[in-house]
């Protein structure tokens, strides 16, 4: 009778996923993922050629490899982008336990490749490190957790996610791979200082673990070794952190030149780990300053995003995947110019690795999920979810 009177009502056409996409998304933050993984491309035809030659292989052949993964984690990258914040949590969730499992089984299955230290599960035709995998599931299921510990009659979410933090920062220490083990302790951290956790509790945490720190210069040679390296005095010119600090020494403001740099002759891990002594030592200051900024716009751009976003999942797991992939970055710059000892960590999208790079990918995919522009409604709407 309705339609008889007032005529039909006109349908809502909905908005097609690619236009609403790049309508939603932060522009500048892709831009400079998007810069970062170009330059990382850029460095590897310097740094990789040296490597390629030593295993009598093609010279661009670790270069090819990295434009592969490289056009994976973009796919990968816009693929998670493009879904919403409840995808993201369900996806994360089964990547997560994925991740778990191929952990505890890697001391039985995996492999250290020579380097002293179980990381990998060899495929053959390339390698798979898990604890790549499993930070960004991490970041997603405890967020969830401790988001939903706020519901009424909501789980235990903190302690159950300190728990799943505390044993994978102990399979992570065996291996051994402190650094990973201190970046998921980080983010656990930053997500549950963001939702409120008390001082003093965090205070206990960072106790803690300063202690396990002490266990582990005592306990491990390889630890003890790194430290004291880090801590003497004068560094030895021979070490790796020797040659990549006079490569960046020796770039200056301008850099030597394209393709005239040294170090990559002689730093076993010049296309990984010290790649960025590469681009000093080359390109100089100038690029290095410009790959800082590129990671803090990212960080700062999302975060800033996120002090819009009033669903408490999705901004706790929007910090810390932003908290995570930046301090990533910083940790691996600061071994380079001997700030913090040394980690074994790449630079993300920056240096050379399958893994590293296709998970870099999906940890930014899920960022740029949670900080798409999207309709918030009114505080009301989230307390009358909390109630039912």
């Amino acid at each position: 009778m309705t339609e008889m009177v007032h005529g039909s009502m006109p349908a809502r056409v909905a908005e097609p996923v690619l236009p609403r996409w790049w309508r939603t998304i932060d522009k500048w933050t892709l831009t400079a993922i998007l810069v970062l993984f170009a330059i990382g491309l850029l460095l590897g035809l310097a740094a990789s050629v040296p490597l390629a030659e030593r295993n009598g292989l093609d010279p661009y052949h670790y270069v090819q490899r990295q434009a592969v993964f490289g056009a994976l984690a973009m796919v990968a990258m816009v693929a998670f982008s493009m879904m919403s914040p409840e995808m993201v949590r369900r996806i994360g969730v089964i990547g997560f336990l994925l991740s778990f499992l191929s952990l505890v089984l890697l001391p039985a299955f995996g492999t250290d490749f020579g380097k002293g230290a179980v990381r990998w599960f060899s495929l053959g035709f390339a390698s798979f490190q898990p604890s790549e995998f499993l930070k960004p599931g991490f970041i997603v299921v405890t967020a969830w957790l401790i988001a939903a510990s706020g519901d009424l009659n909501g789980p235990p979410g903190k302690a159950i996610s300190f728990g799943l933090c505390v044993s994978i920062v102990l399979m992570l220490a065996l291996q051994p791979d402190f650094g990973q083990a201190m970046l998921v302790l980080f983010g656990w951290g930053v997500i549950y200082f963001v939702a409120g956790a008390p001082m003093l509790l965090l205070a206990s945490v960072i106790a803690a673990f300063s202690m396990g720190g002490v266990f582990a210069y005592n306990a491990s040679e390889h630890v003890a070794r790194r430290i004291n390296g880090y801590l003497a005095s004068e560094v030895d010119p021979r070490s790796q952190i020797g040659y990549a600090t006079n490569a960046i020494q020796e770039g200056g403001f301008f850099g030597v030149g394209v393709g005239e740099g040294q170090v990559k002759w002689t730093l076993p891990d010049a296309h990984t780990d010290f790649i960025i002594a590469v681009a000093a030592e080359e390109y100089g200051l100038i690029l290095v300053l410009i790959i800082l900024a590129l990671y803090a716009a990212i960080v700062v751009r999302s975060l800033y995003r996120l002090t819009r976003e009033r669903d408490p999942f999705t901004r706790l797991a929007g910090t810390g995947l932003a908290c995570v992939f930046g301090v990533q970055a910083m940790i691996n710059m600061g071994v380079a110019v001997r700030l913090l000892p040394a980690k074994g960590m790449t630079l993300p999208f920056v240096s050379y690795g399958g893994s590293s790079v296709i998970a870099a990918g999906i940890t930014v995919g899920m960022l740029l999920a949670m900080t798409r522009t999207r309709p918030q409604g009114q505080f009301g709407d989230i307390f009358g979810r909390r109630g039912r």
